[in-house]
């Protein structure tokens, strides 16, 4: 009993930040995840985080130890967000193109997050759900919770980094990054399909006799799916560096933490 109540403020601690993160990382927060797994898995990291730490002997179950799980709880939400944050660009940019397409107006139920989604965000959502499991981006992400020991520890000061703006700097500078790359990765489908959309605006005014808007949204999603098509290959490439830019990011809040 003594062990356990040496142990037990530091394990408590640990826990809070590991299910914060859990609760909203990608991956792990995912609806078709049982909650008992996401529970025990952050028990399980949590036990080994604790025996990889030690006990802390400076911590003491009194009122000020309510101010360090909120402490904790606050930095593994704003980890897992960031990467969930990150990961969120392959449905904007799927929105880009549904608008281009004409898809704007049919969105899904995404069952991983059980909020609407555009067609296409889904598609490219669930190939780089595949391509990361494939690429052990989901023990990444462990790991980068289990390493956030070294940069942030428990005696961390975060609440100055919120009081300072450091933190809030960073999530407008994330969320700003966010828009600019999902731009980026639907910039070629986008600008085809708007040079189709010039090319029907030109054949309607020379040609009045075509019914613009019957045949031009089958000739747009056709051109569209080619489109598909042809960058399938290169998706692996693009989603390798947008895993890059989430983990890169994850070291920069850790780092703006920590300075």
């Amino acid at each position: 009993m003594q062990l356990i109540a040496q142990f037990l403020p530091s394990f408590l601690l640990i826990f809070c930040r590991i299910t914060a993160f859990f609760a909203v990382a990608p991956i792990y927060s995912f609806r078709s995840m049982p909650n008992a797994f996401k529970v025990g898995l952050a028990v399980f990291v949590s036990l080994l985080i604790t025996s990889a730490m030690g006990a802390q002997d400076s911590l003491i179950m009194d009122a000020e130890y309510i101010l360090l799980i909120v402490r904790e709880i606050l930095i593994g939400l704003l980890l897992g967000f960031t990467a969930y944050l990150l990961f969120t660009v392959i449905q904007v940019a799927g929105s880009f193109i549904d608008i281009q397409m004409g898809f704007g107006i049919v969105n899904v139920i995404d069952p991983m997050t059980g909020a609407q989604s555009p067609i296409m965000g889904n598609l490219k959502f669930f190939i780089a759900i595949l391509l990361f499991l494939s690429v052990n981006g989901h023990h990444y992400l462990l790991l980068s919770i289990m390493k956030s020991y070294d940069w942030v520890p428990m005696d961390n000061r975060i609440f100055t980094k919120i009081a300072d703006g450091t933190i809030s700097s960073f999530i407008i500078d994330t969320f700003g990054q966010m828009f600019y790359l999902a731009f980026q990765m639907a910039a070629p489908m986008v600008a085809t399909l708007f040079l189709v959309d010039v090319a029907l605006g030109v054949l309607a005014r020379t040609v009045p006799q075509f019914n613009v808007f019957v045949i031009g949204l089958p000739i747009k999603i056709a051109v569209g799916f080619i489109l598909l098509v042809l960058i399938v290959p290169s998706l692996l490439y693009l989603f390798s560096e947008l895993f890059t830019t989430i983990f890169d990011a994850l070291q920069r809040l850790m780092n703006a933490i920590a300075a």
